[in-house]
């Protein structure tokens, strides 16, 4: 008989009892007439309208090929089911296919993934994060009120595939075993978007080309930062240990116009509220841009999209993002 759903199976039964025709109850579940004869007939024998129990196809590995084959994969997360097919002997055959591996690991809880690609933490950078992150985690929502936060990214035409993968249980999506660490780089074509957010202000800059000290000087802090903050004294700037941000002309001509800089910790773009992944609202679109002008516009388009609300959410964010770093002991977060 052929295999019914087991919701099916119960629709058919109350319909069946509440005095239905056969032929009815097989036109209202879509099968065969003779499957609902089964169906009732298995229900007077049985009871149930449940398949009885099968053996089902032999299994190829034994329980110690299977422990085997858990614990490699958890050891090494990058590990290929080929790989471990080719030294895994069968009952039968001088192998196992790399279907019977993934299988196993299903059945641990293991399945393939693509990896988080974070940025590399030294141990100095593990450090420096914990440290900074104790000194900011009694923070108040008003204090961080009080920062504008600044955010330069560079997106790209282009990407890689993908085709890494990582074995991994639910949850675990974050975890040190199961990131990749690299720096990320795309082609054909880019363009690098500078927002700027506090809690009443936003500001989107297009940036063409790279952008080097004096451009962010003459081009974004004389401008647009300089006057926002001249005009609120009380406010401090965020921005990230960039060189263009660290440079000495940079730094003297902030001091001179009396700016206050909030400290940062390097490679912390988890911890920065407005860094957000907005590449891949623009990849779901439904026509994703085909130049750079287009990116640029759909960048652009993606920040007016969001609210002032979202933003204010995001930087109240910032005392859980400091928690966070310290549960991590300084590590990658979910952020």
């Amino acid at each position: 008989m052929p295999r019914v759903p087991a919701h099916l199976c119960e629709r058919a039964l109350g319909m069946l009892q509440g005095g239905m025709r056969t032929a009815d109850v097989a036109r209202a579940i879509n099968c065969y007439v003779r499957t609902v004869r089964h169906l009732r007939q298995r229900y007077r024998e049985t009871g149930q309208t449940a398949d009885r129990p099968r053996s089902g196809r032999p299994r190829v590995t034994t329980p110690a090929q299977d422990w085997y084959i858990r614990t490699s994969h958890l050891r090494d997360r990058y590990r290929m089911a080929t790989t471990t097919a080719r030294v895994t002997p069968g009952t039968h055959n001088p192998s196992i296919s790399a279907h019977t591996v993934r299988n196993r690991l299903r059945e641990a809880g293991l399945g393939a993934c693509r990896p988080v690609v974070r940025q590399v933490l030294t141990r100095h950078h593990r450090q420096q994060r914990r440290l900074w992150a104790q000194t900011h985690r009694r923070w108040t929502r008003q204090d961080w009120q009080k920062v504008l936060f600044t955010d330069g990214s560079r997106f790209c035409l282009t990407r890689g595939d993908g085709r890494i993968r990582v074995y991994r249980r639910r949850n675990e999506c974050y975890t040190e075993a199961c990131t990749l660490e690299r720096n990320r780089f795309g082609g054909g074509g880019s363009v690098m978007v500078w927002v700027g957010v506090s809690q009443h202000h936003r500001t989107e800059l297009v940036i063409a080309g790279n952008l080097n000290a004096v451009r962010y000087r003459e081009d974004i802090l004389l401008p647009h930062v300089v006057p926002f903050l001249q005009t609120h004294p009380d406010m401090t700037l965020q921005h990230d240990n960039a060189t263009s941000h660290t440079a000495r002309s940079v730094c003297d001509f902030l001091q001179d116009r009396n700016v206050s800089v909030l400290p940062w910790p390097a490679k912390s773009p988890d911890l920065n509220p407005i860094e957000h992944d907005k590449d891949r609202r623009v990849r779901a679109r439904d026509i994703p841009p085909r130049n750079v002008r287009e990116l640029a516009g759909a960048l652009v388009e993606e920040w007016g999209n969001v609210s002032q609300q979202e933003l204010a959410n995001l930087v109240q964010s910032m005392r859980r993002r400091c928690t966070a770093v310290l549960n991590a002991a300084g590590g990658h977060t979910r952020y």
